[in-house]
């Protein structure tokens, strides 16, 4: 079956280019390393109908080029203030761009698909990961089910802070220090949970595991830059957690 051919005008062009932008700096945020955001960025492009594409990806910047005798030359850019480590919505974004490589969906069912993906729930995922940990790391049940639903708080907490203009290093602090609030308060009212079970399991919400797993990636694909900025910032957040659950406990 033969692909079909597509003939954008420079405004389909660049409507294209904005929405492919959109899932690279998503999946970036969502913790996809930069090799993969350009080769994925590149595909969407090169299927689109451009002839030249050009792409430069950093943790915080992605700059795009694509140029054809159609449309001829656009060039966009995004810059990335946050990120938040989702590998549920990686995996839809994933299947996103490998659809648009192979069908060539026109862009306001793209448009829609990026909305759905925005709408994930993401509360459930927190309360998933912190009892699993409790769990893994010998809770008891009961521990588990207040290890969720702390994950749930934080999340809320998380929410509620987003529209504000802190740091990131700061918004870090601020969770753990809710989070072993929640976790010393359930704890002090009922003397069955176990404190450390509990803040385990709530600290992995946080820890910047798969960002550091990236760095070491990213260096050995020779992409230094990037590889020593996720490095240093994965140093700084696991600070910051300890630095949150230290003013938690000393508070309580």
């Amino acid at each position: 079956m033969k692909r079909k051919k597509l003939r954008l005008t420079p405004k389909q062009a660049e409507h294209m280019l904005f929405n492919v932008l959109e899932i690279g700096s998503r999946m970036l945020v969502s913790g996809a390393e930069v090799q993969r955001v350009e080769n994925s960025i590149y595909r969407m492009c090169t299927a689109y109908g451009s002839e030249t594409t050009e792409v430069f990806c950093m943790t915080y910047m992605i700059v795009v080029t694509i140029s054809s005798k159609q449309f001829g030359t656009i060039t966009l850019s995004r810059r990335i203030h946050n990120l938040s480590l989702n590998l549920y919505e990686l995996l839809y974004l994933n299947a996103l761009s490998r659809r648009m490589c192979s069908t060539l969906p026109d862009m306001k069912t793209v448009d829609q698909k990026i909305r759905q993906i925005k709408a994930l729930p993401s509360m459930l995922i927190y309360a998933l990961i912190s009892s699993s940990f409790t769990i893994f790391f010998g809770g008891s049940l009961p521990d588990a089910a207040v290890s969720g639903l702390i994950g749930i708080g934080i999340r809320c907490v998380e929410l509620l802070l987003q529209p504000l203009p802190l740091n990131r290093f700061l918004l870090v602090v601020l969770l753990s220090t809710v989070s072993g609030c929640m976790a010393a308060s359930c704890v002090y009212t009922n003397a069955m949970f176990s404190l450390d079970k509990i803040s385990i399991g709530n600290i992995m919400i946080l820890i910047p595991g798969l960002m550091f797993t990236n760095c070491i990636r990213e260096m050995i694909s020779e992409n230094m830059l990037s590889g020593l900025t996720r490095l240093l910032e994965a140093l700084f957040i696991s600070s910051s957690i300890a630095i949150g659950f230290a003013i938690a406990y000393y508070l309580l």
